[in-house]
């Protein structure tokens, strides 16, 4: 009877005290202090924020790379049993969903600037007397280009390197989808290559994104102090640039693994869980293109 018990009833392995999750909690407090400080700092030549930043995302590499190479360890030790992969499982689907939703705030702060502040302040309903009290000369128009200081920004226009990256990113899930195929058909050389075709996008998207901000701040006058079309725009690009990073750091870590001869078509979900990040990093910007550029 005790035999027949254990053959019905998996292992399930639970690893060693990591130190790895409260290195990743002071990357984190390091990424976000920095950040705040370089967006307060900006335009000003003493810039300790920027290295607090900076300290931030090398020791969230750090971070990423060691506790994945202690994943993988254990993986291909042979340690993980079904029941393991299913928690994976669910911890991803519950990780993006947790994404789906700190996506949907920024979204939604978008919307009710555009559906109901900017109809109230310009008197809409009965909101006549706010718009006299507030912003007598408010033009009810989106984007807002004139804050209530009285400066002026140009919009950013859906065309050039926006319209670009949308197709990048495209692009990038199909070559990701064609990887996938060849791992489950076992075509290692195709499967290379477009892992690689995926990661070389990846960076190009992110890279495009920085000439965009250079060309917002510089020549259009679109900062962070241009009112709410400003704070919306860089939030949401801002943080989903963020996203586009990670992305290209795990479909690496990805690529480094199926060069050293890592996954088959019975057992890649790690190659799995990149690929479900990426597409949904994908669709992401696709809202943000047409909400934020086109619309």
């Amino acid at each position: 009877m005790k035999l027949e018990t254990e053959k019905k009833h998996e292992k399930y392995y639970v690893p060693a005290q990591s130190p790895w999750p409260i290195i990743g909690a002071v990357a984190l407090f390091f990424v976000a202090v920095g950040a705040g400080l370089t967006v307060m700092q900006m335009g000003k030549p003493d810039s300790s924020g920027f290295y607090v930043l900076l300290a931030g995302v090398m020791l969230l590499i750090l971070m990423l790379f060691g506790w994945f190479k202690n994943v993988i360890d254990e993986s291909m030790s042979g340690r993980y049993s079904q029941q393991m992969n299913i928690s994976f499982k669910q911890a991803m689907l519950w990780f993006i969903f947790s994404e789906v939703m700190f996506f949907m705030v920024f979204f939604g702060a978008l919307f009710y600037a555009r559906i109901f502040a900017v109809p109230w302040l310009g008197g809409a309903g009965n909101n006549a007397m706010t718009n006299e009290l507030l912003w007598p000369a408010f033009e009810a128009v989106w984007p807002l280009v004139i804050t209530p200081s009285g400066d002026t920004t140009q919009v950013m226009d859906w065309t050039g390197l926006p319209l670009i990256n949308t197709v990048i990113l495209l692009t990038s899930s199909v070559s990701l989808h064609i990887a996938h195929q060849a791992l489950t058909a076992g075509r290692r050389v195709v499967l290379k290559g477009f892992m690689a075709v995926t990661v070389l996008l990846g960076l190009i998207f992110l890279i495009l994104q920085m000439n965009e901000y250079i060309h917002a701040y510089h020549e259009l006058g679109l900062t962070l102090q241009s009112g709410v079309y400003g704070n919306t725009f860089y939030l949401l690009t801002g943080f989903h640039g963020l996203h586009v990073t990670l992305g290209v750091i795990l479909l690496s870590i990805i690529l480094l693994r199926i060069t050293k001869g890592h996954f088959d078509k019975n057992r890649h979900f790690a190659f799995q869980a990149a690929a479900w990040y990426w597409h949904f990093v994908d669709v992401v910007w696709l809202c943000l293109y047409l909400f934020v550029y086109v619309v």
